[in-house]
């Protein structure tokens, strides 16, 4: 394989301008903890001082340049937090390969200081597998939570009801540093303050190393861990209306030997939602309408904690070990109105009916995970072990009540539902790094994943003083799932051009059945997932070329057939014969950086067969939805992202993404052909004022979208803050507002066969967030090397 691509980078190198050149490379390094430094900034330059050649370090601290020029030149490197560095360089003729060796940077302590304050800039950086967007200080990152700052992140768009799209597309696997997570399930990743997050990673066509789940790709968000010596840590307060209250103190350790982080989270939340529907069925015959209006009034209380610790037993050897834990208490109101009609134009109604409903539900989410890495004196060689184990239990419950105010008044029976859920899941994986020479890399890993979960639900009707089962409603159903895995991969560098290939394979056995034996089937299915990732680095910019294939397992929420009965005319019921989806995945992208401006512009193209989509229609006058399969999807699209910094006080970043997609398959008769195309796209600035104020502004669009049912319209929003440093940059103090202007509606049509639908949902009105932090760290940073991060992908 590699002298096949030899010989085909020879073949087309008039095109790659790749001739007589000389390859000046090394490795960059911190002077003190001897960590490795990426995305240090390159440059070479002539006697006038005038740069012929820039570029950057990659994730390994490697640099590579490959000049025509001959003579006396400079080499500078130059990277925040640190002391420039330069050292001359003599370029002959006869001496293709210039080696620099490993480069030491020192730390410069007031450029540290400024960084750790002040840094504004969310980096953008393109690697073989994956786009890193470091998070940064930016204002509207300091508050809420993890949805706050996904919505900043380009490509990624997070939607009124807390739903996480990756390019418009909702199956995108969400890790926590690098591993599923109860924390990425149900809307909980609401629980995450903003602050404690460091990066986030979009992988749009992961590599054989990541699991093969999630269609439209990977969302991994790396949580935070201390970097300085001795005690350090801060607390954050926030205040909100609707009241958005949430104490975050975090408090960490770290020597020679131990690295101690931990971090909390006591959150108590009110939203306030209001959704409308419109409706007009049996259109053919005799047209009848209902108009409802339901006020939600919703309140979360929450507890996290997050605490571990890195053990260096040695200088190639560390244990990691650590805990989280997640519990909420949710308190939820709902009042509902239905308005029914014969004659739209009649001044009283046909019938009012209302339904008032009071939920209580808890949840506790646990998590344990252990990790052991093994680093040889063999440079990039490492070994890794992962265990995680967690465990949640859920108990939601519903009290209704309802009564006919007209024609004539009634009270109906009372309603009462329960829905007891538990889950237990294990995973086990082991992964080895073995280089063969200096920048060809074998890769390989087994993992197993065994989940267990089970769910009791019940709904009853009061009949005097005795309750019974309603509408039959009374069922548990058992799910276990086991997937095992394996896979390997080999990367390469030849000059400029890198590339990955991998392939991996994984084995699923689901087993779903209910007490009652309505639902029984058994499903296992193995399949092979190739990845392919190239890359061609130019002197400031890399051109990308990947493709993988994915699955899409249903969720567990697409697959519960019981039905909520809250909302007397529609309910939403899963589909225990729901079947997984493939996808294939072509995409190429570039990054282009200047001194003051990055262009990524990326195309991509997606098939997935077997897609999942959901499907209204009408069963005894109520609105039944439930995910189905259809035959496929293909989408295609073209993704831009820009950062501009024309002054150092002055940040834009613009994206833009627009796609077009063909939908074919039936379901109940009905044909689901259908081809339309989207648009979204978002705006952010950030400006720092005198004063240590600073302000940044955000403005977010999606465009309408389609499909053989339902249109839902274009939906924007806005948000804004400001934010203020005090006690010697010690503290800050930031006021935000989201959704400004209560822009963010979800307004949707659904026409059926009989009936048209019009809904608009609010969830959550504008927010306004006042908090303040105090940073601590009561041991200045010494000679003391970082903290490991362990195998997190």
């Amino acid at each position: 394989m590699k002298q096949l691509i030899i010989k085909t980078l020879i073949l087309f190198s008039p095109l790659l301008g790749i001739g007589q050149q000389t390859s000046i490379s090394g490795k960059v390094q911190d002077h003190t903890t001897k960590e490795v430094l990426p995305y240090v900034a390159v440059t070479i330059q002539d006697n006038a001082s005038k740069t012929i050649m820039t570029g950057i370090t990659d994730e390994n601290g490697l640099f590579s340049l490959e000049l025509t020029s001959t003579g006396q030149l400079t080499i500078f490197f130059s990277f925040t937090g640190y002391q420039n560095y330069s050292q001359p360089i003599n370029i002959t003729s006869g001496k293709p390969n210039i080696d620099l060796g490993t480069i030491h940077l020192i730390t410069d302590a007031v450029q540290l200081k400024a960084v750790e304050i002040n840094g504004q800039k969310s980096n953008i950086s393109l690697k073989l597998d994956k786009k890193v967007f470091e998070v940064g200080k930016d204002v509207l990152s300091q508050n809420g939570s993890a949805h706050d700052v996904l919505n900043g992140v380009p490509s990624v768009a997070v939607s009124p009801s807390g739903a996480v799209s990756l390019r418009g597309n909702s199956n995108v696997l969400i890790l926590i540093n690098g591993r599923q997570s109860g924390l990425t399930q149900n809307n909980a990743l609401d629980q995450i303050a903003a602050d404690q997050i460091e990066r986030i990673e979009v992988i749009t066509n992961p590599s054989s190393r990541y699991d093969a789940a999630g269609s439209a790709g990977i969302i991994n968000i790396i949580l935070k861990k201390n970097k300085k010596s001795g005690f350090s840590g801060q607390v954050r307060l926030v205040a909100g209306s609707p009241n958005d209250s949430r104490l975050n103190p975090s408090i960490n350790y770290k020597s020679d030997k131990i690295n101690i982080f931990s971090n909390f989270s006591i959150r108590s939340s009110d939203y306030v939602g209001l959704y409308t529907t419109n409706q007009v069925t049996d259109m053919n015959t005799s047209p009848n309408y209902m108009n409802r209006v339901q006020n939600e009034d919703r309140h979360d209380d929450g507890k996290l904690l997050y605490m571990g610790a890195d053990y260096f037993i040695n200088e190639h050897q560390t244990i990691t070990a650590a805990f989280l834990k997640n519990a909420t208490h949710d308190n939820d109101k709902t009042n509902l109105m239905y308005n029914y009609d014969s004659d739209l134009g009649n001044t009283v109604s046909d019938s009012i009916l209302t339904r008032h409903g009071k939920s209580l539900e808890k949840r506790d989410y646990s998590q344990f995970e252990f990790n052991y890495t093994r680093t040889f004196k063999q440079k990039e060689k490492k070994w890794t072990v992962d265990v995680q184990y967690d465990w949640w239990n859920s108990d939601k419950k519903w009290d209704l009540s309802t009564q006919r105010l007209q024609p004539n008044p009634l009270v109906y029976p009372g309603i009462r539902t329960s829905s007891v859920g538990n889950s237990k899941d294990f995973l086990a994986k082991t992964d080895f790094v073995q280089p063969i020479d200096s920048v060809s890399v074998l890769e390989f890993g087994i993992k197993t994943e065994i989940r267990k979960v089970s769910s009791d639900y019940l709904a009853e009707e009061q009949q005097h003083n005795d309750w019974v089962v309603y509408q039959n409603i009374d069922n548990n159903l058992d799910y276990s799932e086991t997937i095992t895995g394996a896979y390997a991969q080999f990367s390469d560098k030849i000059k400029k051009f890198n590339y990955m290939l991998g392939l991996r394979t994984e084995f699923t056995d689901i087993s779903i059945k209910d007490a009652e034996n309505a639902y029984n089937d058994k499903k296992n299915y193995n399949k092979l997932f190739p990845t392919a990732n190239l890359s061609y680095k130019f002197d400031a910019s890399t051109l990308q070329l990947n493709y993988s294939k994915r699955i899409r397992r249903p969720y567990l929420y697409d697959l519960y057939p019981f039905n909520e009965v809250t909302d007397l005319n529609a309910q939403y019921v899963g589909n225990p014969d729901l079947n997984p989806s493939y996808t294939d995945t072509f995409e190429m992208a570039f990054l282009k950086t200047w001194k003051t401006f990055t262009l990524n512009p990326s195309i991509y193209y997606q098939y997935e067969k077997g897609y999942i989509q959901d499907f209204t229609y009408r069963q005894n006058d109520i609105f039944i939805t439930t995910p189905i399969n259809i035959d496929y999807e293909i989408r295609s699209g073209i993704e831009l992202s820009t950062l501009y910094n024309p002054l150092k006080w002055l940040q834009i970043n613009a994206e833009m993404n627009f796609y077009r997609f063909k939908q074919k398959g039936n379901y109940k008769d009905e044909n689901l052909d259908y081809s339309s195309e989207s648009f979204t796209g978002r705006l952010s600035t950030q400006i720092k004022l005198p004063a240590k104020f600073s302000f940044q502004g955000r403005y977010n669009f999606r465009g309408a979208k389609r499909n053989a049912q339902t249109t839902t319209e274009a939906l924007q929003s806005i948000d804004f803050g400001f934010s203020k440093l005090l006690l010697k940059d010690k503290a800050t103090i930031v006021f935000d507002v989201s959704n400004a202007f209560n822009l963010r509606q979800n307004k949707s049509i659904t026409t059926g066969t009989d009936y048209v639908v019009k809904e608009n949902s609010i969830p959550n009105a504008a927010r306004y967030r006042l908090s303040f932090v105090y940073r601590f760290n009561l041991t200045d940073p010494k000679s003391i090397r970082q903290a490991n991060d362990a195998n997190r992908n």
